[in-house]
This record gives C-alpha cells, structure tokens and sequence, in this order.
C-alpha cells in the first residue's frame, strides 16, 4: 500500500496541471501578430529578424542568410537547439537569455501566450 500512495499523488498532480502544456493553435496565431513586425512564418522569408518556420528543433541561429548578433552566436554554442524550454525562456524576457540581443521586443510575461505562441509555431513546421 505504502507503494502505491506516491504513485497515486503523482497521477493527482499530473490531473491538476493547468491545460497550458499544449497551448491553443489558434491563440498562438494572434499571439504571433506581436512578432509580424519583424518575423515572418514562412520559410525562406526573413525580415528584421529571421524567419519563425520550424524554429522549434531548428538549430540555433541557423537560418541562411540571416545576419546574427555575436551574442546570439554565443548563446548557440551552448543552446545549440531550438527546443521548447530554451524558446519558452527565451521568449518571456529576450535581452535576459541573451544579453547584448539585437531583438529589441521587451518578451512575453504571460505564461499562457508563451505556450500558446509554442503551439502556433510548432503548428508551422
């Protein structure tokens, strides 16, 4: 019996996550029009800053023909990926995770548009 508790309070809490851990698509959609004004989701296509196609899983400051800052080089070396904890806290505060950044967009504070942009871009392979 003693066994089971810890199993059985690890499947309460799994229960009681917030829905967060997926996002919604469609949020995330309006979420990304904060990013339009420098980012573009289709491939191939960068603006201010490169493109968001497949960024997640993508290499890290890789996009062809995108000029990156030298700071962002240096976070590549140690986040050579672009997963969802690295994005996620990337994104919440950009001059934070990469000091000297030349993003200059101030991040995303709530967690649930966070998420929800994750989902819209992983929508967009």
């Amino acid at each position: 019996m003693k066994k089971s508790v810890p199993l059985a309070l690890a499947l309460l809490a799994s229960l009681s996550l917030p829905a967060l851990a997926d996002g919604d698509v469609e949020k995330g959609k309006a979420v990304f029009n904060k990013c339009k004004a420098c980012h573009e989701n289709e491939k191939g296509v960068n603006k201010v800053g490169p493109t968001l196609k497949g960024v997640i899983g993508r290499a890290t400051a890789s996009v062809p023909d995108y000029k990156y800052s030298e700071a962002m080089l240096e976070y590549a070396k140690a986040n050579p990926v672009w997963d969802d904890a690295h994005f996620l806290t990337y994104i919440e505060n950009p001059k934070a995770a990469v000091p000297k950044t030349k993003m200059a967009f101030a991040g995303l504070k709530k967690e649930d548009e966070r998420v929800n942009l994750l989902a819209y871009l992983k929508s967009m392979p």
